[in-house]
């Protein structure tokens, strides 16, 4: 199966900062995007239902941008978060990039489209 790389676009109300912290922070992440997170320096490790993955954090700059790479994943392949601020609306808009197999790429960006929505709902925009 050919993997392929898709981004999404998703506006907050939230300032970059405090999207930073709902991607950086353990209770944080538990609230919206697993149930359990352990972070060792720059190992992640994520738990959903029991199961465990592994994401070494290569790339962060504060406020703007998290690069993970999945223990699993094939060395080109990554998650992307980028932070940025509207000039002007003043809205954080973050783009998200990440790979799947091509047949789920639907799937994939619904599943990230749930996801945003709980985040939204537990920053309070």
């Amino acid at each position: 199966m050919e993997r392929v790389k898709f981004t999404l676009e998703f506006i907050f109300k939230a300032s970059p900062a405090i999207v930073y912290k709902f991607f950086t922070t353990p209770s944080c992440l538990v609230r919206w995007f697993c149930d359990e997170v352990d972070i060792q320096g720059e190992t992640y490790t994520f738990s959903w239902s029991g199961s465990e993955e592994e994401a070494e954090l290569i790339e962060d700059v504060e406020n703007e941008k998290l690069r993970f790479r999945w223990e699993e994943a094939e060395d080109e392949e990554y998650l992307e978060f980028d932070i940025s601020k509207s000039p002007v609306t003043g809205e954080t808009i973050l783009v998200i990039t990440d790979f799947c197999d091509d047949d789920e790429v639907d799937d994939q960006k619904q599943l990230w489209h749930s996801q945003m929505e709980d985040l939204r709902k537990e920053m309070g925009g």
